[in-house]
């Protein structure tokens, strides 16, 4: 279905050419001039949406104009990061409040970011798919991303926010950003330690993750050390290319830590939603911190196996040896320097 939106926009922009230039076969005189007035109007709609975004944001980048349904790219919300930084609690709390949709990791970053950064070699070829000048790539990235999300969902977000929390696609941020550059961002990030910390526990025999692959047929068991050099590379990757994409970015952003989010939920909450220019009510907004609170989250559903599982900065100290430490501290360093200084 996605692909067939994707086509359908690719042929209805070649007619959208032909018509502003008089050249649309199968039309008479009169109705391209129609057409061409109607076009006009739609595209000076487009622009105003676009009100608010630098002309740096926009120019050279995006493919300006290409937008789908009702899905406003200017109320697209990336969550950017890596897995086991609170982005499901965030994204949760976020989608209390009225007006706003999550799209739960579509992975749309990983389709691009593994391609265009794993095999690079087709980006000095002009007809590969993610080849040619970064306009070329930007434009079939967005056209893509807003016609997904109008075939997923429709008028739910007509004059709505689309949350996106992509912490598993985030190694292709960067791509993301650039394609949307009027889009809002969220770079969130967690202390490296308690991410490899989490990700072992999860991965270890009896945990959630390890259940899953059991359950999709996948017996090979990793050992401790394995999956924290593991998780800690993948930080590396992921953490970095969201950092990219966030420095990068001209439209509304914002840094938010973990650490921060859960010691002062409320108040790092009111700051996320004023850094990106998200009007909304302090009411809702405490109800939604109240409801989704580590307390509130049901016995049964939290605990050392299951995804829910400490929510407590600093618990890498307990779980990791001293040689996984120094290993994610190897690992991870200049992030580790930057974000979290000792």
């Amino acid at each position: 279905m996605v692909f067939e939106v994707a086509r359908g926009i690719t042929a209805f922009l070649g007619v959208e050419a032909g018509i502003m230039r008089g050249e649309a076969p199968g039309f008479a005189e009169e109705e391209i001039e129609t057409l061409r007035r109607s076009l006009a109007l739609k595209e000076a709609e487009n622009q105003r949406l676009r009100e608010g975004i630098s002309d740096s944001a926009s120019e050279g980048t995006a493919g300006d104009g290409i937008q789908v349904g009702g899905v406003d790219p200017g109320n697209v919300v990336w969550i950017f990061g890596v897995a086991r930084v609170g982005s499901t609690w965030l994204a949760s709390m976020m989608g209390e409040a009225e007006g706003h949709t999550v799209w739960n990791e579509p992975r749309v970053g990983s389709l691009f970011g593994n391609f265009y950064y794993g095999r690079g070699a087709h980006r000095d070829n002009k007809h590969g798919i993610l080849g040619g000048s970064e306009e070329e790539r930007s434009r079939a990235i967005r056209a893509l991303v807003l016609a997904a999300a109008e075939a997923k969902f429709g008028s739910d977000v007509d004059g709505g926010y689309l949350v996106i929390k992509e912490p598993n696609g985030s190694n292709g941020a960067p791509l993301l950003s650039r394609a949307l550059p009027e889009s809002r961002v969220i770079f969130l990030v967690r202390d490296p330690r308690d991410v490899a910390s989490s990700g072992l526990g999860a991965a270890l025999e009896g945990g959630w993750y390890d259940k899953q692959r059991k359950r999709r047929g996948i017996s090979k068991q990793l050992g401790a050390d394995e999956i924290v050099e593991a998780r800690a590379n993948r930080y590396v990757e992921y953490i970095g290319r969201s950092r990219e994409a966030y420095e990068a970015h001209e439209g509304p952003k914002t840094l938010v830590r973990y650490e921060d989010l859960r010691s002062s939920p409320l108040e790092t909450m009111q700051r996320i939603y004023s850094d990106l220019g998200m009007p909304v009510d302090g009411d809702k907004v405490l109800r939604a911190v109240e409801k989704h609170s580590w307390e509130n989250i049901p016995e049964g559903k939290k605990g050392p196996d299951k995804f829910y599982r400490k929510a407590s900065p600093g618990g890498w100290r307990e779980d990791l040896t001293p040689e996984q430490v120094q290993t994610v501290e190897r690992i991870t360093a200049s992030l580790l320097e930057e974000f979290y200084p000792a």
